[in-house]
């Protein structure tokens, strides 16, 4: 019998594999190194506040954390930084950039039996070479049939997926940590969207300006909850008609 669901797009950072606890360790690191100029709550306060401000200039991930971080040691120093210094910086950012990519418990196995099934998306911010590298890490990129790489997500974002790929929101599945990225804008746009929380969240991602009503999404608790839940969805969402074109890609 044929699936409802055109296709399951997933997340990645915080969703398949771990992320934020690399960036905190990072942060933590950095506010030490900046010990010698100002108190860890003002060097982690202004770092917060530059690295927010330069999210539309630079987009998100590693490499625009790091000008951030470059940016607020300079500000914090008053301008008194040291070569040593800079080079510290950019020597957090290198680990970041180059530790082994952790998938969370039951992710691989997850994946690989949800791919017998459905077709598969990944939907990632952030900077392209970064995402890509850590999707070839992983192991499990072969799983997706379409992998997109995005400025940012929002609903005009997947507005533009959908329509690239001939598909309808209400058989699109969008399964993600982040309410502000995952949830609210697939909501928005009459898409069924599945959040899967995670504890080290950024502050940033759990914002949203929208209204997220009651029962406008699903919640696990769990990754490898998602094959049981996807077949109760099955069973009792109504059916809507299919793309009026295959699906491509």
């Amino acid at each position: 019998m044929p699936s409802i669901f055109d296709i399951l797009a997933f997340d990645a950072d915080d969703t398949l594999w771990h992320n934020e606890s690399r960036y905190q360790a990072a942060k933590s690191e950095f506010v030490r190194l900046m010990s010698a100029f100002q108190t860890p709550e003002q060097a982690s306060a202004v770092l917060d506040q530059i690295e927010l401000g330069n999210l539309s200039l630079y987009g998100y991930g590693m490499k625009s954390f790091t000008l951030s971080m470059i940016e607020a040691a300079l500000a914090l120093s008053d301008g008194k930084l040291s070569s040593k210094e800079i080079q510290a910086i950019l020597n957090l950012s290198r680990a970041v950039l180059t530790a082994e990519v952790e998938l969370f418990p039951h992710v691989a196995e997850t994946i690989a039996c949800l791919a017998e099934s459905y077709p598969l998306m990944l939907i990632t911010k952030g900077d392209a070479s970064e995402q890509e590298q850590k999707i070839h890490r992983s192991g499990i990129g072969h799983y997706f049939r379409i992998i997109e790489i995005v400025h940012d997500k929002t609903t005009t974002t997947y507005q533009k997926i959908l329509a690239k790929y001939h598909l309808s929101p209400q058989r699109f599945v969008m399964i993600g940590n982040s309410l502000r990225s995952d949830i609210l804008p697939v909501v928005q746009i009459g898409g069924i969207a599945i959040y899967l929380p995670h504890k080290l969240t950024w502050a940033h991602e759990l914002e949203h300006d929208g209204e997220l009503p009651h029962g406008s999404y699903y919640q696990l608790e769990q990754f490898e909850q998602l094959p049981g839940f996807l077949r109760y969805l099955e069973q009792t969402l109504p059916v809507t008609p299919p793309p009026i074109e295959p699906l491509s890609g």
